[in-house]
């Protein structure tokens, strides 16, 4: 059962007649629950006892007995929004009931056996009787609808998507599509594509979806519905935001809104497709047995943003049958490679490609960083308590939220003083540091934000030192026990006996302007308070596999800044450049090929010779 469901143990149900003004005969039936058990308030308010409703029928065989609904049923009016609208100055509407609007009347109950169901619809018919005729005269009009079926569709990023409608549910087995959710929310009106499967950090779903249904209303029906069961699981579900669905949902793209433009199609996904691969490829690995609606506008492949293939790409079926001959060629051949298919969704579609199309957050920097001009010290000097640490974040937690959690006190941080902690994956560890313009105001974020909820979850704020935010920073821990320095065995830190040569910038400041940011990057010096390094130790990171999180926020990483204008390059004798991605049979005449034109320094290759 969830949270809020009870067991049937009577139906009752009366016929009005709005032509004829009449009200048809009074009918009820009692239903056998699974659990006879009944509790003293049901015994009181019903009257019933547990050898009455053992004698009875189960809900499905009543249902099947004696109540036949003719498909307009799926039109419905709420009494009290129709008793509103000629009864302004009653009593607001999630306050009116049966019983109010039958006071609010003078309706009397006058039933001979007037049990606890039938009185209620015997007063609504009486309400409805009395609303229909003089000197109300209303007309039932514009009744509210059911919807049957899930529509899908597509969700741009300038919509503006209301918070009040928007649930987010969690718990949904991994195989569960955008139809399972709308059947999981069965009677509830789902808007237009607005159910989003939410993917991982892999591309794989991760058991939640967001929901955006058509009213508050309809979303305050659907959190009632927590702890109910799909399946053998049971799923949550919580409020969440316009904000949070157009995160999922939402997308950009012209190409992908022209993919999807076909409505009421079935979407796969392949994966792991040779870089090769053509349309004509696809449309011959699925073809005869599940053709692809419209031939290869009906396949969208998706690629890097300079156009590189992923190895994914989306299908389109016209109908279930197809797509599930499709899916019968999961881990077939094409090419030399097994392709995996699954079954997807808009959603799906919108993130896959928001995620290989998008800049990065933090901004990759090549290896080997270069050191260019000594910068200024990355922390003010230790013992002062100007920091605050945030502890217990939601794993999704972005700068802009950490922001918008402080309030107030935002315009206190310092220039690029947000400081997220990651794990040894790369991953948010749910720590961040943040640093202030004094240590009084350090303290008072730390005494008003304390325990305060983001994103449904507290967060512990704490006040801190320079010293300690450095520590963490590099990899140490701190805890109740203290301070604990980073180890050394850690094969991205400096190793203690190691130091490295002054840092003396290999590019001329007025030269540096000639490159993109990303490529210049400055070494960062320890704090003379960290005893378990050198003080003269220069840490050098590469940020394709920071661990830990880089000292500073994803909107500067302490790269050099560049002026409009800058002069031509000059001659730097003994530079270096490293590549990324040459193919496995290239050598040395490849390499030189492409350094055509420039001078190439001596220096001992890997066989031995000179380069």
């Amino acid at each position: 059962m969830g949270s809020d469901e009870k067991e049937i143990i009577q139906l009752a149900w009366q016929v009005v007649d709005l032509v004829d003004k009449k009200a048809g005969a009074l009918n009820e039936v009692l239903v056998k629950p699974r659990q006879v058990e009944l509790s003293d308030e049901c015994k009181r308010e019903t009257g019933f006892e547990e050898e009455l409703l053992s004698a009875a029928e189960s809900l499905e065989q009543v249902l099947n007995q004696n109540i036949v609904l003719p498909e307009c049923f799926y039109s419905f009016f709420d009494l009290r929004k129709e008793f509103k609208k000629k009864f302004p100055e009653s009593a607001d509407l999630k306050d009116l009931d049966v019983q109010l609007m039958a006071n609010y009347l003078n309706i009397k109950a006058d039933v001979p056996t007037c049990g606890f169901a039938s009185l209620k619809v015997w007063n609504m018919a009486n309400i409805i009787l009395a609303l229909i005729s003089e000197p109300i005269c209303h007309k039932f009009s514009h009744p509210e609808r059911v919807n049957e079926k899930f529509e899908t569709g597509t969700c741009s990023k300038v919509e503006r998507v209301d918070d009040n409608t928007v649930i987010r549910a969690r718990g949904l087995p991994w195989q569960s599509s955008d139809q399972d959710i709308a059947r999981f929310f069965r009677g509830l009106n789902i808007a237009k594509g607005g159910a989003a499967l939410c993917l991982n950090a892999q591309g794989r779903r991760n058991g939640e979806a967001l929901v955006r249904f058509v009213s508050e209303e309809h979303r305050d029906l659907a959190l009632q519905r927590h702890k109910h069961h799909m399946g053998n699981r049971y799923i949550e579900v919580y409020k969440a935001t316009g904000e949070d669905f157009l995160k999922i949902a939402g997308g950009t793209s012209s190409e992908v809104a022209h993919f999807l433009s076909k409505e009421n199609q079935v979407i796969i996904r392949m994966r792991g497709l040779p870089f090769n691969a053509t349309a004509d490829d696809v449309l011959l690995f699925f073809t005869p047995a599940c053709p692809v609606t419209g031939g290869k506008e009906g396949i969208l492949f998706v690629k890097y943003p300079d156009g590189r293939p992923t190895g994914d790409a989306f299908v389109l079926f016209s109908c279930d049958e197809h797509a599930q001959n499709a899916l019968k060629k999961h881990k077939e051949i094409l090419g030399k490679r097994y392709i995996e298919l699954f079954k997807s969704t808009v959603a799906e579609v919108q993130q896959v490609l928001n995620r290989y199309t998008s800049a990065p957050l933090i901004p990759v920097a090549p290896a080997p960083i270069i050191p260019v001009i000594p910068q200024p010290a990355f922390v003010p000097p230790a013992g002062v308590r100007d920091c605050v640490r945030l502890r217990g974040l939601p794993y999704t937690a972005t700068i802009e939220d950490i922001l918008e959690f402080l309030g107030e006190f935002t315009v206190d941080i310092r220039p690029h003083g947000v400081h997220m902690v990651l794990n040894q994956q790369g991953r948010p560890s749910g720590d961040s540091f943040i640093q202030m313009k004094s240590a009084e105001r350090a303290f008072l974020t730390a005494q008003k934000c304390h325990k305060k909820t983001m994103k449904e979850r507290y967060v512990e704020v704490f006040q801190c030192s320079a010293e300690e935010m450095n520590i963490v920073l590099m990899g140490g821990t701190l805890n109740r026990n203290g301070l604990s320095p980073p180890p050394c065995k850690l094969r991205r830190l400096s190793p203690p006996a190691y130091t490295f040569p002054p840092p003396a910038a290999v590019i001329a400041p007025e030269a540096a302007t000639l490159y993109q940011p990303q490529v210049l990057l400055a070494p960062r010096p320890l704090q003379p308070s960290a005893a378990f390094y050198p003080a003269s130790t220069q840490l050098f990171m590469n940020y394709t596999a920071y661990y830990p999180s880089p000292p500073g926020s994803p909107n500067s990483l302490n790269y050099f800044p560049s002026a409009a204008g800058g002069p031509a390059l000059a001659t730097q004798p003994g530079a270096l450049v490293r590549m990324h991605g040459l193919a496995y049979n290239g050598g040395v005449k490849e390499i030189l090929n492409i350094f055509q034109g420039y001078q190439v320094g001596l220096m001992p290759s890997l066989h031995g010779k000179y380069l």
